[in-house]
């Protein structure tokens, strides 16, 4: 069996390496080249070192402010997505008539696409704050509150699923020793189901920072519009340097690496804290 995945690795790997290495490394690395340089087109690109860089902190206040209203928002959302759906999944794993109906209706948001999202709650919250004279892009804080509510509307059901998987191996038989040795539901919770479902947990936090921190098209349509892009996110402001300032591709570039390198020391931070968490349990 070893000989044979040996023999024939190669040749269903190859295609896949060849790929990703021409559609994903090879622009990754020129990204992060042309991020030290002032250009409009790759062919004219002129090298200027770490200009762009202390230009996006120093000169654009609005991509500073994106980047702090980005990291509250997926803070927010990290934690209500994530109790509302394990408290979903707590509910839906009983023995309760109809739980798979409601399994079906919870996750069926996140087959709806972003824009779409965006657009039907952006008419749903305006329907009622026209009653107080006043719009989404009014405030910052509605805005925000807009976005928390739809990511949780989206993604509430989709974490439900792996929580419900995850707490359906629990086993029997460890929760009948809780209930003999006079185990509470709030002390079952904590000590016995918590832990074995840690794995999960890791993998919603992870999917929701990713989701949350990324976000781009929700806050085009939901928010666009708001005074002096109050309400843009880090993804949404890179788009609008890039394609929409004349002079600033590079400037743009270089958020983008600063964008990547956040998210992907936020997510070895977040899957650092976890895998110590389950080694202490």
């Amino acid at each position: 069996m070893r000989k044979s995945v040996a023999r024939y690795f190669p040749i269903f790997v190859l295609p896949t390496l060849i790929a990703f290495t021409l559609f994903f490394v090879i622009p990754f690395l020129m990204g992060i080249g042309l991020s030290f340089t002032k250009f409009t087109t790759v062919t004219n690109a002129k090298w200027v070192g770490f200009e762009n860089y202390i230009k996006a902190f120093t000169f654009d206040k609005e991509f500073v402010h994106a980047l702090g209203f980005t990291s509250l928002f997926t803070l927010v959302s990290m934690i209500t997505v994530n109790v509302f759906a394990f408290s979903l999944a707590l509910i839906l794993t009983r023995k309760l008539n109809g739980t798979t109906f409601f399994r079906s209706v919870f996750f069926l948001p996140n087959l709806i696409g972003g824009i779409v999202l965006g657009y039907i709650w952006n008419l749903m919250i305006n329907g009622v704050l026209s009653y107080f004279g006043v719009d989404i892009t009014f405030k910052t804080e509605y805005g925000f509150w807009g976005l928390v509510i739809l990511t949780n509307w989206q993604l509430i059901g989709y974490m439900m699923v792996i929580y419900i998987a995850g707490l359906q191996n629990v086993p029997d038989e460890l929760l009948e020793a809780a209930k003999i040795d006079g185990a509470s539901a709030f002390a079952t919770l904590i000590k016995v189901k918590i832990p074995i479902v840690m794995p999960s947990i890791t993998i919603c936090m992870f999917l929701t920072l990713a989701n949350t921190f990324k976000m781009f098209d929700q806050n085009l349509a939901l928010t666009a519009g708001a005074p002096e892009n109050t309400t843009e996110m880090l993804a949404l402001n890179i788009y609008n340097t890039f394609y929409g300032r004349t002079g600033w591709q590079g400037v743009g570039q270089a958020k983008a690496v600063v964008f990547f390198l956040i998210v992907v020391a936020l997510a070895f931070l977040q899957l650092k804290l976890t895998t110590r968490k389950e080694v202490e349990q």
